[in-house]
């Protein structure tokens, strides 16, 4: 691999670093320290805000959005932020490309001795390694770059690059794969190693693609040439340069030399050596600097609106499902109605206790005398208020249970209606993270007994209280049966109890049957509202800031400021 005359191509294909682009915003940032500061101020409020930006909804695009803002989060951290930090450490250039590219010979060769490990043996690229002007390290001791590579002095490197020797970019290994990657993010300049067998390869154009949209400048080494393909080879590569919107990026070619061990001589790369001395002078670097950082700013534009659509998309998803939830809670509210408007509370314990009650020889036996006075004295209501403490207390068992009985089958119809064809997307998701609901509907279902129980016990006070023609004789069943007894009758005749509802219309009339009847709508209302808490419990699921319907503002305002600013 010694050089030869002619290996560096025609002007027009290498041109001198200060021809990257012409002068930008981005560019002339670099000596307005104040609008810099508002920019680094704005880039650190976006990197803040796509951290935060959550996918919770597994639907169509979401692996994509989580992948695309991963490495949104590391362009801003590896290369915008410490970059617009510190915008006079040197230009980074990492030297990167396919497995047995020779990379690191290139790297050692430049730097005249061997500062990074190199052979046949793949992975052999362990520890990235970036070599920088000794007089450049203090510049460089806040980069994020250095919590990944092995940092190395070397006074052969000019003062004002740094050069990094990335792993593999199809390594075996995921983690070196990723990493060089991750160190891509953080360059200013791309120095893009390939040979004659392999230039064709899909996966270095995939990458370098994503160094055009950013418009990363970019270097290319063609290494390892036959000299009888040269020309053949180098030809092919230029047009594919071209076709990729790379044709004014400097192409080095450099010739197989047949086997050898170490760092080649000076003559071998001399050209890059050159171009990259040439590079590191103070105004040229900083175009390179400027013309990726320009680059990378005007990225973030269809980047950011591609994630706060990818956002919006989830809003979207999500007051889909709410949709969806709403108009699954109509049916087992509708149940739930019907099954107390049946009586279903008053089954089992409350119905037996009634008739325990009303037995021969019961305080609740022959309550009205035939002459349809009502029987009893203030000793016997005292008795009956006693004898109905066990019905008060089956009702409110009873109650509870029902209510939590609507609540399981309303959760149970909530879950149905996110599963199979005709749910919604997202679906799965809130499935999976479907709050257990068990204690607060068992809580819920007896605070609302009890109310129940309590709201029975009030209007029983306030009929006896009331005025009207036949105010004396509710006084008088008051006294007779006691206020405890009459609301323990009207809530088993609102729970269902037949019986119960013919005992207070003989002894309060249409004021009982009104009674009752409210009763009865009352535990209604509360058996729907039992849906509506399922209802309730199935929102925590959507309770997060990335589903809200504005979501995708918060990344939209963190655009519009950058775009003022640039």
């Amino acid at each position: 691999m010694s050089a030869q005359p002619g290996t560096v191509p025609a002007q027009s294909s290498v041109p001198a670093p200060g021809d990257f682009g012409e002068p930008s915003v981005a560019h002339h940032v670099l000596a307005r320290p104040l609008a810099q500061t508002s920019l680094l101020d704005a880039v650190r409020d976006l990197r803040r805000d796509v951290e935060a930006t959550t996918f919770p909804l597994e639907i169509a695009g979401v692996e994509e959005a989580r992948a695309s803002r991963a490495r949104l989060v590391d362009q801003l951290d590896e290369h915008l932020v410490p970059r617009l930090t510190e915008l006079s450490a040197p230009a980074v250039v990492v030297v990167a490309g396919s497995t047995g590219a020779g990379k690191s010979t290139l790297v050692n060769s430049l730097v005249g001795r061997e500062v990074s490990a190199a052979g046949v043996l793949r992975p052999t690229t362990r520890e990235p390694v970036l070599v920088h002007h000794p007089l450049d390290a203090d510049l460089l001791s806040h980069h994020p770059v250095l919590d990944e590579v092995e940092a190395v002095a070397a006074d052969t490197v000019p003062r004002g690059i740094a050069i990094l020797d990335a792993p593999d970019l199809d390594s075996v290994l995921d983690s070196n794969r990723d990493t060089a990657h991750r160190l891509l993010e953080a360059a200013d300049l791309w120095l893009f190693v390939t040979t004659a067998s392999r230039y064709g390869d899909a996966l270095p154009w995939q990458v370098l693609r994503s160094a055009v949209e950013r418009s990363t400048s970019v270097a290319m080494v063609l290494n390892r040439v036959p000299a009888a393909s040269l020309p053949t080879v180098r030809g092919d590569l230029l047009e594919r340069l071209r076709a990729h919107g790379l044709a004014g990026s400097p192409l080095f070619v450099i010739p197989d030399v047949g086997p050898h061990s170490g760092p080649l001589t000076t003559a071998v790369v001399a050209p890059v050596l050159r171009w990259l001395t040439m590079l590191a002078g103070p105004d040229r670097a900083r175009t390179v600097v400027a013309r990726t950082l320009r680059g990378s700013l005007a990225a973030l534009r269809p980047w950011v609106d591609e994630l706060a659509e990818a956002v919006q998309d989830q809003a979207a998803a999500a007051a889909r499902i709410a949709r969806t939830l709403d108009d699954a809670t109509t049916a087992p509210g509708d149940a739930a109605a019907e099954t107390v408007r049946a009586g279903a509370v008053a089954d089992g314990a409350v119905r037996a206790r009634w008739a325990e009650l009303v037995a021969k020889g019961a305080p609740f036996a022959r309550l009205v005398r035939r002459s349809g006075r009502v029987r009893g004295s203030g000793r016997t209501a005292r008795a009956r208020t006693a004898a109905v403490a066990p019905l008060l207390r089956d009702l409110t068992e009873s109650t509870t249970s029902a209510l939590t009985a609507v609540g399981l089958r309303g959760s149970a119809a909530l879950r149905a209606a996110l599963t199979g064809p005709t749910a919604p997307p997202g679906g799965a998701s809130v499935l999976a993270r479907w709050p257990d609901g068990d204690a607060s509907r068992a809580a819920a279902a007896e605070r609302a007994a009890r109310a129940w129980t309590g709201e029975g016990a009030r209007l029983v006070r306030v009929v006896l209280a009331g005025s009207g023609a036949d105010a004396r004789r509710r006084a008088q069943v008051g006294k007779a049966v006691g206020e405890d007894a009459l609301a323990a009758m009207v809530l088993a005749a609102a729970a269902g109890v037949d019986e119960a509802s013919q005992a207070v219309r003989t002894l309060l009339g249409d004021a009982g049957d009104d009674v009752v009847s409210t009763l009865r709508e009352d535990l209604v209302r509360r058996a729907r509202a039992q849906v509506d808490l399922e209802r309730t419990i199935a929102d925590r699921t959507l309770d997060d800031p990335d589903l809200a319907a504005d979501a995708s503002s918060r990344l939209r305002l963190r655009l519009a400021v950058l775009k003022g600013l640039t």
